[in-house]
This record gives C-alpha cells, structure tokens and sequence, in this order.
C-alpha cells in the first residue's frame, strides 16, 4: 500500500496508517467502498462484490483499530453479518493499543427484528450488542435479550447519540467503526456524530439503481481530505467530517 496525501509514503500497511495518535479518543469512522459512478452495492444487492484485495485489508485493519462495529439491521441481514475476529497478524497490534478482545458487533435496530439463532449472536465471542427503541415489540426484545445485549434508547426511534453516550461510557467502546448501511450513515452525519469518513473507490462501474454510501441526507456536510491511499488498483480516502453541519435550507 503506497500513500499519496498528505505525503509520500513508499510502503505502509493500513493498521499504521489510520491509526490514530492516540488510540483512546473517542472517534468514529463511517468505512464504505463505492463504485466509480457511486453505487455502494453490486449487481446483487451487496457491497461484498465491489472491493478487491486492498479493500478487504483496509476493511480489516478499521476493525482491528476499533473498540466497537457499528451497523444497521439490513446490512447485517444482507451481508450476512458474523463476529468480528482479529486477524493473527493484527493480534499483537491490537492489544498494544490497550485492546485484547474482539469487538462487539454493534447492531441498530428499530423493530428488532433479527433473528437470534444468527451466527452474529451464536458465534460471538464478544457479546453482539443491539441498539433499540421502546417501540420495538417487547417479545423481540427479550428473545434477543436471551444472546445479546440489549440497549433501549428512545421511545419511537433509536436515538444515536445516547446509544454512543453508552456505550462510550458504560463500556469504555469509544472508537467505533459504522460499516452503513447508507441510511444509518445519513442519521449519525446529520447528528454530527461522525469525524471521519474512510471510504474505497473500485475501479468499476456497478451499474443498476442501488444506493450511494449516503441516502436521504437532509444538510450539507463539509469534508477536509485527510488521506489517499492505493494500492496500484484501488483508491482509499479518508475526509475529516467538518462540524457543524449545515441543515438544508426550506
């Protein structure tokens, strides 16, 4: 991997080049690859098919720097979601910086509706976490109580602030990682919870009608280029999430 902005860098592995000085700050990333003409999913319907060998190791570097993965339901389900496991390789990285367990899969939802017998609950070595509201049926709610952990926060929608309050506070996961899907991108922006957005540029042209890496984002958000990347196929840029945000004029 060879880093072009902000300076020349022959060689760098991914891990050392969106770490952060200091591994403790509270910080959350939105991680998202993208076509050349926008599309964040393939053919099928999922962004799996969009990335090359670069992208998987920026994607598995993002996590092993995190406390937490941050994701909403549908992406879980359509991408087939499983527990974050540490690449043996990254291990030693990892708990340098004060982590020695996998990070938790952190799930939004606001009807619950997930299935508990999913390997993203049955196979968790951390324990899956999933953000909720009072609206979502209670039966759900306790079913998935039964193989995670259930945070209740807000009444009709899940309030995303107080769900990273929590989880920042009471669990001490305070750099997260939100792997989309494109709404919850726009809900945690439009919040002016986000500092940084990390995205792959695939050298390709997906085609079809499916959705950017941000959808129904209702303001302006200004980005600074902090970083580019490639490795020869692919582009990785990382854009500083300028604050505040600018709400859309009526």
């Amino acid at each position: 991997m060879r880093q072009l902005w902000p300076h020349a860098v022959e060689e760098i592995a991914p891990y050392d080049a969106y770490r952060l000085d200091d591994p403790a700050s509270p910080h959350l990333r939105l991680s998202m690859v993208q076509a050349v003409d926008g599309r964040a999913t393939d053919v099928a319907g999922v962004s799996g098919g969009l990335g090359g060998e670069g992208d998987f190791a920026v994607f598995v570097a993002l996590r092993a720097l995190a406390d937490a993965i941050l994701v909403g339901a549908g992406t879980a389900r359509v991408e087939d979601y499983g527990p974050h496991r540490v690449r043996p390789s990254l291990a030693i990285r990892r708990r340098a910086d004060g982590r020695t367990e996998p990070a938790p899969i952190v799930v939004v939802t606001r009807s619950a509706a997930l299935a508990p017998t999913a390997r993203l609950f049955a196979e968790a070595r951390t324990p899956t976490i999933v953000l909720t509201c009072a609206a979502a049926p209670p039966e759900r709610r306790r079913a998935l109580a039964d193989v995670a952990e259930v945070l209740v926060v807000g009444d009709d929608t899940v309030d995303l602030a107080e769900g990273l309050r929590r989880l920042r506070e009471d669990r001490g996961l305070t750099h997260v990682v939100c792997e989309g899907g494109p709404t919850l991108n726009a809900d945690l922006l439009a919040g002016g919870l986000v500092d940084e957005l990390c995205t792959t540029i695939a050298p390709q042209l997906a085609g079809g009608d499916g959705p950017g890496i941000v959808e129904r984002l209702d303001r302006r958000v200004q980005l600074t280029l902090a970083r580019v990347l490639t490795d020869g196929r692919e582009l990785f840029t990382s854009y500083r999430v300028t604050r505040p945000v600018e709400a859309a004029a009526d």
